[in-house]
């Protein structure tokens, strides 16, 4: 027991060194990025104000904001603040940025669980039905059609599910992640769903097709084994050969790409977010890019390294439980 517990603490110390060092290489290429941008946040935050600002107020807001001081001291400012919790004020919303993303966040977080569980179990399943009828018409067919998906933008695909299933045949809504004109109180966990459908399935078929390929390839070198060939001459049929020995052979390396897969799913929430009106950090992503919302940006850019880091870490830790062996070369 306590073994378990001094390697479990080993594995959170290490890990956490390198989520640490992560965080920090990403603050910086951030913030060099934002300030090499050719946009001027001052000028966006007083368009933003709708009112004219004489010069000498845009001088005061210079100062305040501390554009006019040398990088590293920005940058070293604007770390000193992050570590004390604060993230500073968003020019865009007008709010603490910090409030912006846990209000957002949850948004985001229903639309890439679903997307993320829908695109692994799809994937997955596609996965084994290639594999096991492989360079037969089933294979072709669905690997033709991993190969479209894979390639097909985000942005379109959700357009034209949009086009399909909202405006011509009116099943699903529109947009937005609750009916409009009904307060936050008001609305339902069903209707929630309701408005999930559309951009949750969007997403996970941009994030299918590796999942499914990667897992078709993998389960062919599986049936090519020596022991597959020993299981087949002793007379087991094709889906007891899965069963028994394909689905843990191939059901890691599916998980790992499935987890690995969690910066895709968060770029191709962006997308999503945007053509269907969805509040969540996604939108927030796009819209603090075109307005130059530095704060804002830089606050989104290292939760969702974060969050990054965090699914792998859960994608380690249960490595273990699915192949022992691991555990035992751990140990």
């Amino acid at each position: 027991m306590k073994g378990s517990f001094k390697r479990l603490t080993r594995i959170f110390l290490t890990y956490g060194a390198k989520i640490v060092s992560i965080l920090l290489a990403v603050s910086i290429i951030s913030f060099i990025l934002v300030s090499a941008s050719p946009v001027d946040p001052v000028q966006q935050y007083i368009l933003g104000l709708g009112t004219a600002v004489s010069p000498e107020q845009r001088l005061e807001i210079e100062a305040y904001w501390g554009v006019n001081e040398p990088p590293v001291e920005r940058y070293l400012s604007w770390l000193w603040e992050v570590l004390h919790g604060n993230l500073g004020v968003s020019s865009l919303y007008r709010r603490p940025v910090a409030d912006i993303i846990s209000e957002r966040f949850f948004n985001s977080l229903a639309l890439m669980v679903w997307a993320w569980g829908l695109a692994g179990s799809m994937g997955f399943l596609i996965g084994c039905i290639m594999g096991m009828y492989r360079s037969r018409w089933p294979d072709k067919i669905l690997k033709k059609i991993c190969y479209i998906f894979s390639s097909v933008p985000a942005f379109w695909l959700g357009l034209v599910l949009l086009l399909i299933f909202s405006v011509w045949l009116k099943w699903l809504p529109i947009g937005f992640s609750s009916p409009i004109g009904m307060l936050h109180e008001e609305v339902t966990v069903w209707q929630r769903l309701y408005h999930l459908i559309l951009p949750a399935f969007t997403l996970s078929l941009m994030s299918f097709a590796n999942i499914a390929l990667h897992t078709r390839q993998k389960l062919i070198d599986v049936l090519n084994s020596e022991y597959v060939l020993f299981a087949r001459a002793r007379g087991e049929g094709r889906w007891t050969i899965l069963r028994r020995h394909g689905l843990r052979n191939i059901l890691l390396p599916a998980m790992t790409l499935q987890f690995a897969s969690f910066s895709e799913l968060f770029g191709g929430s962006v997308m999503a977010e945007n053509v269907f009106s969805y509040p969540g950090l996604g939108s927030a992503v796009s819209a603090a890019g075109l307005n130059s919302d530095v704060p804002l940006l830089l606050g989104l850019t290292l939760f969702s390294t974060l969050f990054v880091c965090t699914g792998n870490l859960i994608a380690n830790l249960l490595y273990g439980i699915i192949d022992p062996r691991i555990k035992e070369a751990g140990q």
